[in-house]
């Protein structure tokens, strides 16, 4: 667990409204006939402009054998995250599209997804989006000093479930702001009251993925994509947040 002090979340919040500025000209500009990679180059000069840069590009995790070569991840339908853009990759009409970037501002490190239903997406599709983003700010709403780990995902497949979709129980969200993936992560399931209890001063980017199928995963052939082992669709959303004296704050709010 990493506390932010005064100074540091004030960098934190200038950042993650560059990062909600560059998300929603990404959303604008996601149609059908684009393919990824021009999102992606768009997102990267977006960025420079905000006087920052991409935190995934170059990023290299402990499980991967090479660094993340984009500045975005954008994943369709049973992709669930960290699809690498091509130029192979164009959208197209009812594609239900996760767009997730990491911003590095001042050193500091913001992150945010949102997905978009293009065009004539289906009923099933839209509802699927529709609850992915409301268990995203449900489970913000429990994330304040006091509450447990446990309470926001608690929260989160409760919703899903509701709804007769799953969570991805590999995937899950973590706090950030010096690093990308800080302590402590944060599941999208648990118990109320378990886990560890959150403080005021804590930054986090809670990330409900949530699939219209079963809750299994398979990895993609490219070494970073992890997709739907059932082929079924999945969306997901993200915000980064502080919890302050007065409950949870969203950073990257659009």
């Amino acid at each position: 667990m990493i506390i932010k002090n005064s100074e540091e979340l004030e960098i934190l919040r200038e950042g993650g409204k560059r990062l909600a500025f560059v998300v929603s000209e990404l959303v604008k500009k996601t149609k059908v006939g684009i393919s990824t990679i021009e999102l992606d180059k768009l997102a990267h000069v977006l960025m420079k402009k905000q006087g920052g840069k991409p935190a995934f590009l170059n990023y290299k995790t402990e499980k991967e054998s090479k660094p993340y070569p984009a500045s975005v991840c954008i994943s369709i339908d049973e992709d669930i995250v960290h699809c690498v853009p091509t130029k192979e990759k164009i959208i197209k009409d009812g594609d239900i599209v996760s767009i997730d970037l990491g911003f590095e501002y001042k050193k500091f490190i913001t992150d945010m997804a949102y997905t978009v239903g293009v065009g004539k997406v289906d009923k099933t599709g839209k509802k699927l989006i529709k609850t992915t983003k409301t268990a995203l700010l449900s489970g913000i709403k429990e994330a304040k000093a006091g509450n447990h780990i446990g309470d926001i995902g608690f929260v989160i497949e409760k919703i899903a479930q509701k709804n007769n979709f799953s969570v991805f129980q590999e995937l899950v969200g973590h706090g950030v702001g010096q690093k990308l993936h800080e302590d402590p992560l944060i599941p999208n399931f648990g118990k109320k009251g378990m886990g560890e209890e959150l403080k005021e001063g804590m930054v986090l980017a809670i990330e409900p993925m949530i699939g219209e199928g079963g809750g299994d995963i398979i990895s993609g052939q490219d070494g970073f994509t992890y997709r739907t082992k059932d082929g079924k669709r999945s969306a997901h959303f993200e915000h980064t947040i502080v919890i302050t004296k007065n409950g949870p704050e969203i950073l990257t709010k659009i």
